[in-house]
């Protein structure tokens, strides 16, 4: 890391190190209430409004090995969360058998600012959260299935919110690992006027497990918040910077695998990797009838990547570099409220989301060695979008309740392209979103839920606007702004308030154009409508005051439901199986253990089910003592060092001397080899 790095972080972090005793809050008693969850919350009975909901708390993240941050979305049960390139790349997400690329058809938050990214370079929904440090997360709100009004763009499968701490604990941790691991992490909260003043730094340095690179990861993130009361509410303002740089070990052809010319662990290019920024500002205010937020987003990236080696060009190669560089602007109004009508109680939620992206480039280039050969395609885009929403839960009986929301979305879209001026231009486009449920509380320890919802996600705008290839400028046909889904849930839940707690859903979701993850461009792209349903379970038991066991299973069938002509009807990349259990010992004692395994099943890689990936197990686990104000932490990933792949994908590429046409192979990325870290925290 560099010198500065470690002065910039050490000097903001001194301002507010200092023990302060406890204190009251000083909201009065009409604020709404503030409820930190510090692990899972499991007894939703009476708040849910589906069974595929729930609230994750800092508690229990702490308590899991991460490898890398996104990792964190693998609290959300039947959540996936792979990487087929470098450290510093947003990661792959699997959920209800979408490939979700790295954010398509999953929307996220972080304290309202929205982190997938619309008409992105690599992907749309491009979803990265590298720029989040997992000590400060309070608590992860969870959805899957478009049932929330609240809930917009990308929202199909699901979203997911974060809250992050108004206050913390002060501490410094060291973790050192395996591979050139090495991370630094300061936090800490001190009393400032009214309020509270949290500042926070982590610097993370990695090389990998590669044979033919090292991924000189250098991260950087900072974090500074304010919160105090204000108006019978409670006002924070934050501000984060990310910035970070790697070089990427990508997925590389079984072929040279397997002939010896090539370690499963090797790079066929090595000057791969990338470049990226993030700085925000945002505020929240909140009282117990409105919630206001607003923020701003600058954010980078340059990405160089090279998946089919010398496919279209046998001379220079095709490695290609995508660029973003685009500012956010944008906040939400919402008005809470609760009346009765006749006999019954009605809760309601009105609420206003607007979002502007100002892209002042979004290209394509042809690279070789990162120097540029020649442009591709360039853009400008503006995007601007208004979200209207309203959701009502009406308490019909003391235990029937029906959930009620309505939305409407506009999205305006302007692309001025710097090769083509047939591919410049404008379009909007509008959708209105109906969303329903009930409710029954059958017993004390019983609840049943039924939900119906429709949902959408927008496609790149530079797709709405194009009218002639970038490459060939023949023709093409646009594709729609906005694509619409329906699906519907029936689900239960138990919770015995003593031992053991579950929940099932059986789920239908249909598409009318399935955003479709292409392995040799790197990219999404529409393609044909499709269908899924499945089964999801989750339980969480405890054995004793100490030891707790969790499983959590997903099953799922995927297809596409528009014939296409020499395709087949099987969805690439789908995900039919996800298992997942956690064994955690935690007592009133210094120490704490805990195992996470990790299994998917065989997912289909082409339309026809002919290629097929292998399945994919992992297990990691963690032990913890603590000693005064002191924590030892060993870290043991990939514990029985599985040799399966992160991802897999099967498409044409070719090496020097094959044919022109290339070899159509399966491409992997294999999972990080057995790795052990420690940490050493101490809090004062």
């Amino acid at each position: 890391m560099k010198i500065y790095q470690y002065s910039i972080l050490f000097s903001v972090l001194s301002v507010c190190l200092v023990p302060t005793e406890g204190r009251a809050d000083p909201l009065s008693a009409h604020v709404m209430e503030q409820i930190i969850i510090k692990g899972r919350q499991t007894d939703l009975l009476g708040q849910a409004s589906s069974a595929s909901e729930g609230v994750v708390g800092n508690a229990e993240i702490s308590d899991r090995p991460l490898l890398r941050t996104g990792e964190v979305l693998e609290f959300i049960p039947g959540m996936v969360v792979t990487q087929h390139s470098g450290s510093g790349k947003a990661n792959q997400y699997f959920l209800r058998g979408f490939n979700l690329d790295h954010g398509t058809d999953f929307s996220t938050f972080i304290d309202g600012m929205p982190v997938n990214m619309r008409s992105h370079g690599h992907g749309q929904g491009y979803t990265d959260l590298s720029f989040i440090m997992p000590e400060l997360i309070s608590q992860i709100d969870y959805q899957k299935g478009a049932y929330h009004a609240d809930s917009g763009d990308f929202s199909a499968a699901g979203s997911a919110r974060f809250s992050l701490q108004n206050r913390t604990t002060n501490e410094i941790s060291i973790g050192l690992g395996q591979d050139n691991y090495q991370r630094l992490l300061a936090k800490g909260s001190a009393k400032q006027g009214q309020g509270d003043l949290l500042l926070a730094g982590e610097m993370q340095q990695y090389d990998g497990p590669w044979t033919d690179i090292n991924e000189n990861v250098e991260k950087l993130n900072l974090l500074a918040r304010y919160s105090q009361p204000l108006a019978s509410g409670q006002l924070s303002v934050t501000l984060m910077a990310y910035d970070n740089s790697w070089q990427a070990a990508d997925q590389i052809p079984g072929r040279v695998v397997s002939s010896g010319e090539l370690d499963r662990l090797g790079s066929l290019d090595t000057t791969v990797g990338g470049e990226s920024r993030r700085y925000s500002l945002s505020t929240n205010w909140y009282s117990d009838a409105w919630q206001l937020s607003a923020y701003i987003i600058e954010s980078d990236m340059d990405l160089w990547s090279n998946f089919t080696y010398f496919l279209e060009d046998p001379i220079n190669g095709d490695q290609f570099e995508q660029v973003d560089k685009r500012w956010i602007y944008g906040g939400q109004l919402s008005h809470h409220w609760h009346q009765r009508l006749g006999q019954f109680e009605v809760e309601h939620n009105l609420g206003v989301q607007l979002r502007y992206d100002d892209i002042s480039e979004v290209g394509l280039y042809n690279t070789r060695a990162r120097q540029r050969l020649n442009t591709v395609r360039s853009d400008e885009v503006q995007q601007g979008s208004v979200g209207l929403f309203s959701q009502s839960d009406i308490q019909l009986s003391a235990d029937w309740t029906a959930h009620l929301g309505l939305r409407y979305d506009y999205v305006d879209v302007s692309v001025d392209s710097a090769l083509t001026t047939a591919n410049s231009g404008g379009a909007s486009d509008a959708i209105w979103s109906l969303k329903a449920g009930l409710s029954y509380q059958i017993s004390a320890n019983w609840h049943a839920y039924i939900n119906a919802g429709q949902g959408f996600h927008s496609n790149d705008a530079r797709g709405v606007t194009t009218a002639a290839d970038p490459l060939t400028l023949e023709p093409v046909d646009p594709v729609d702004l906005l694509v619409r889904s329906e699906g519907a849930e029936l689900g239960l839940r138990f919770f015995d308030y003593t031992a053991f707690n579950a929940s099932v859903a059986l789920w239908y979701l249909q598409m009318d154009s399935e955003l479709l993850y292409v392995g040799d461009a790197g990219n999404n792209e529409p393609s044909r409508a499709s269908r899924r349903f499945g089964v999801e379970l989750a339980a969480y038991y405890w054995l004793g005051n100490n030891w707790s066991l969790d499983a959590e299973l997903a099953v799922t069938r995927s297809r596409f439901t528009e014939p296409e002509a020499d395709e087949g009807n099987y969805i690439d990349g789908s995900l039919p199986f996800v298992a997942s259990m956690g064994l955690i010992y935690k007592a009133d004692s210094a120490w704490q253990t805990s195992l996470r395994l990790r299994h998917f099943g065989k997912r289909t890689l082409d339309s026809f089910n002919e290629q097929r990936s292998a399945s994919t197990t992992v297990l990691n686990a963690g032990y913890q003592y603590n000693w005064q104000q002191w924590t030892f932490g060993l870290e043991l990933l990939n514990l029985l060092d599985s040799n399966d792949n992160d991802i897999d994908y099967f498409y044409a590429s070719r090496l020097p001397g094959e044919p022109a046409e290339g070899v159509e192979d399966r491409h992997s990325h294999p999972i990080e080899p057995r790795t052990v870290r420690a940490k050493v925290t101490y809090r004062f």
